[in-house]
């Protein structure tokens, strides 16, 4: 290993409402493990932390301008860069971002075609294919608190006249589909729910559904008839396909709400397509997450090829997590000192499937062997 390790965080240029950054506490750790680390130029103020924050007489950690940041050995930003801003890496650079390889292959073909060295942070998986650098339980409960505001709006304490409970549908089962039942059944916020018991309320009754269901149209459709708020919590196997077509929403009732905890993009012109798995709704962000069935914003986010006649109120958003900013980098900054130690220890062409466990956890989300598995997963199919 080289004696100097160095360490870059550009600031995320993205919506005003993404405030998320490291926090000075996990940047000094770094420095303990033996980083050097480099932060953009005014990195820290959307939080209200300003260099003397992060530097605190701390001789290994700097202050750098952007371009800068991204010559470093290491590249940590937690969404991933612009496509015009790869070209800023250093050629033997490795960039450690969320880059979700499946879901965005042209992203993915052009880091392949310019040899970009990465470790994608959705892709850390342990020996039992858990991820290890997550935050569900946010993007469930973040969604699901964001829906029961909307109801609460004009339902005080969200006990309706007719004194009927608040039914939910969960799609999906996996890590995000157990946190949204857990955060349904507590009306999004534990707090509002303590007070929601006291005053008598009538709770929420919560559908959990699977595949297994999820392709029998008749019982979706009745399943959706009934619903009060649906939720994608879904991590589909093939993201070319719709889980609900836009005709399903149709039997929606009018006040309901469609909770989107997937937010996969669309990308049509990738091969296959990319799109939503409930078809025609918008994409949303940390600036506006909430859409009204008439916003004049739903068309400039859903491709005019997507079905979108049939629409409900719908809550999504790209970064559900970072409604709590502090708190959400306060958690990934735990869950990341481990793996920066495997890091710091083994040079990023050194990682093994064999060696200790956080190296066997990053060797499996470096870009190459991703491509490396996709690439055998293809050949099989075309077999």
């Amino acid at each position: 290993m080289k004696e100097k390790v160095t360490i870059g965080f550009p600031i995320m240029r993205e919506e005003p409402g993404e405030k998320r950054v490291f926090l000075p506490d996990f940047m000094r750790k770094l420095t303990e493990i033996g980083f050097e680390v480099f932060i953009e130029e005014g990195y820290g103020n959307s939080l209200d932390f300003y260099f003397d924050d992060y530097k605190n007489d701390n001789s290994q950690i700097h202050s750098l301008e952007r371009g800068d940041i991204f010559k470093q050995d290491h590249v940590l930003i937690l969404r991933s860069p612009h496509d015009d801003e790869f070209k800023l890496l250093r050629e033997d650079s490795c960039l450690i971002s969320m880059l979700h390889y499946p879901t965005h292959p042209l992203r993915l073909a052009f880091m392949e075609k310019n040899a970009i060295k990465a470790i994608s942070l959705d892709s850390i998986m342990d020996d039992f294919n858990l991820r290890l650098v997550e935050n569900m339980k946010s993007v469930a409960w973040n969604g699901l608190e964001a829906a029961f505001n909307q109801f609460e709006e004009y339902i005080p304490d969200l006990i309706r006249e007719d004194g009927t409970p608040w039914k939910v549908l969960v799609i999906g089962t996996g890590m995000v589909g157990k946190q949204a039942v857990d955060a349904a059944t507590k009306l999004g916020r534990r707090e509002r729910n303590s007070k929601h018991i006291k005053l008598g309320g009538p709770g929420s009754i919560v559908t959990s559904i699977s595949r297994n269901i999820t392709d029998k149209r008749d019982q979706m459709i009745a399943l959706l008839a009934q619903s009060d708020i649906v939720v994608d919590a879904t991590q589909r196997q093939d993201a070319s396909k719709p889980i609900i077509p836009n005709e399903w929403i149709a039997h929606l009732p009018e006040h309901a709400i469609i909770v989107d905890l997937s937010v996969d993009p669309y990308i049509l012109d990738s091969d296959p397509p990319v799109v939503k798995g409930i078809e025609g709704i918008p994409q949303g962000d940390l600036d506006k997450y909430i859409f009204y069935k008439d916003d004049p914003l739903w068309d400039l986010t859903v491709p005019a090829s997507i079905p979108s006649e049939n629409r409900r109120k719908t809550a999504t958003c790209y970064s559900w997590p970072g409604i709590h900013p502090e708190a959400c980098m306060r958690h990934y900054g735990q869950q990341l000192l481990p793996l920066m130690r495997a890091l710091y220890s083994t040079e990023y062409r050194a990682l093994s499937p064999d060696g200790r466990y956080f190296e066997r956890a990053l060797n499996r989300a470096r870009i190459d062997t991703y491509l490396k598995k996709y690439s055998v997963k293809n050949d099989k199919q075309k077999s």
